[in-house]
């Protein structure tokens, strides 16, 4: 049992930045942290052995098991190199006939494939599923972080991944509640307000965190959202929120905070008191978590919280503890999910427009790519290599058409960039060199929204994700070496 002073440390989960663990000194600044009692950390960067021999090694040091947590929504390799990078939600869900054994064999495996490598880094938290529906285009954080804009696919989607996780024992989470789909600001840069009635948020939102508690989800993340009709406090620091999902929906597992790095939460003073008391049970990466202990124990002492409040979190905290003991390694074939990564993409690329026999490509000589893209975000060496003399959008437009464009769109949904769009001079750009070729393919890397503004085009492809493995599978798609396979997983209106 953790001493009165260790108490508020185990309710703290904090950041482990992996690339950082070459510095003796840092690694001793995590080990002090460990030692205080710290409830867990959460993994960010860092080489494969590198990161799990130091996990394991304050695991022996951690008088309580530690909860390892990391975002992993495109598997572990988002995170820790060496691992296997995965095709995201949207992707996925493209790829997955729901319908079809052989296809959801194959999902399955390849979220076994994640839990697997978590285990054998020492992340017994993964924080997925997403389960936002996301029912705004111009989502600029969730957007292809999410199954669908459908909330009973989110939800049968949410529930394989839960399942599968859970089976191998590790904690699952679903995030971000009460439902962060329907918003147009990234809540890491300002507080975003939903304004649905309770009514519309248990039509859509809330309908696959329902269906996650009923799949024994382990843990579920409170969003740094405002939703008036249940508080005007984020959800995260609501009393209300909590209530709805512990007494509404009748959750009992672990309620944790999103990053409380984040701009949403600027405004706020005593964050972390105000959290407990809310009924929070861990605070997930604050920037200071000495001082979030240190205002706790005033808290405390002060009457601002009570101690069954911090008993109660701690109670659920130990009783999950107790669970990740028993996790087990197993031998991982780093090859064979590689590969799996691979056809899960290939299955994932989606013709919204046009017909399958625009491919194959190689009779057409005359051809040109054009690209939308910021370079220093974006890797285009694969699609490049495809097809030499490529050209940004906006050097391209004088330039005479040949017979074919390729227009490439990359968008990037990432924390602090505010936007998952494009550039409206861009879209006008495009707009016009489409009306002028004979032929237009418009491909979406990323955010399939993108490819509302060219429904002329007469070819529209969606892919998922911007990667090199995501611009091999378009074009296997477009030489005709695969076939078009994937199903939109949203609607573009």
């Amino acid at each position: 049992m953790p001493s009165p002073e260790q108490k508020f440390y185990q309710l703290i989960i904090s950041r482990l930045d992996g690339d950082k663990l070459s510095s003796t000194w840092y690694q001793e600044q995590i080990i002090d942290l460990v030692l205080k009692g710290i409830g867990g950390l959460i993994v960010f960067g860092g080489e494969k052995r590198e990161v799990s021999c130091f996990i394991d090694k304050l695991q022996s040091l951690a008088e309580t098991p530690l909860f390892i947590a990391s975002d992993i929504e495109r598997g572990v390799g988002q995170q820790i190199r060496g691992a296997t990078t995965f095709p995201g939600q949207m992707a996925a869900a493209a790829a997955t006939d729901m319908h079809n054994s052989d296809s959801m064999k194959a999902l399955e495996d390849a979220i076994e494939a994640i839990a697997y490598e978590s285990i054998e880094i020492g992340i017994n938290m993964p924080l997925i599923p997403v389960l936002d529906v996301n029912s705004n285009p111009d989502n600029p954080i969730i957007c292809t972080r999410a199954f669908s804009d459908k909330p009973e696919v989110v939800s049968w989607f949410g529930s394989m991944y839960i399942r599968t996780l859970e089976k191998a024992g590790l904690i699952s989470c679903a995030k971000h509640f009460p439902g962060h789909g329907d918003t147009a600001v990234d809540s890491h840069i300002s507080l975003p307000v939903i304004s649905k009635s309770i009514g519309e948020l248990h039509t859509v939102d809330l309908v696959p965190f329902i269906e996650a508690v009923k799949s024994n989800v382990s843990s579920i993340m409170m969003g740094h959202i405002s939703v008036p009709a249940i508080d005007t406090l984020p959800a995260s620091l609501s009393k209300k929120a909590v209530d709805l999902l512990r007494t509404g929906i009748g959750y009992e597992g672990l309620i944790l905070t999103d990053a409380l790095t984040m701009h949403a939460l600027k405004e706020v003073r005593s964050v972390a008191a105000t959290c407990v008391n809310a009924g929070i049970d861990i605070l997930l990466h604050p920037e200071n978590p000495d001082a979030v202990a240190d205002e706790l124990h005033q808290a405390l002492a002060e009457g601002a919280i009570s101690e069954a409040k911090i008993d109660a979190a701690l109670e659920r905290i130990l009783k999950y503890k107790a669970r990740i003991k028993n996790i087990r390694k197993v031998r991982i074939n780093f090859d064979k999910n590689k590969t799996l990564s691979g056809s899960i993409s290939d299955r994932s690329i989606t013709l919204v427009k046009g017909e399958s026999r625009t491919a194959p490509l190689r009779k057409v000589r005359d051809m040109s790519l054009i690209f939308a893209a910021d370079e220093n975000k974006h890797d285009l060496s694969v699609l490049k290599t495809f097809i030499p003399g490529s050209m940004h959008v906006r050097e391209y437009q004088r330039e005479a058409l040949k017979e074919l464009i390729i227009i490439a769109l990359f968008t990037r949904i990432a924390a602090w960039e505010g936007s998952s769009g494009m550039h409206d001079e861009d879209i006008h750009i495009i707009r016009d060199l489409i009306k002028r070729a004979r032929n237009s393919i418009v491909v979406s890397f990323g955010n399939p929204y993108a490819l509302r503004h060219f429904m002329e085009a007469d070819v529209l492809i969606a892919a998922y994700d911007t990667t090199e493995q995501a611009q091999s599978s378009v074009i296997k798609c477009l030489r005709g070496d695969i076939a078009f396979q994937g199903r939109l997983p949203v609607e573009l209106k």
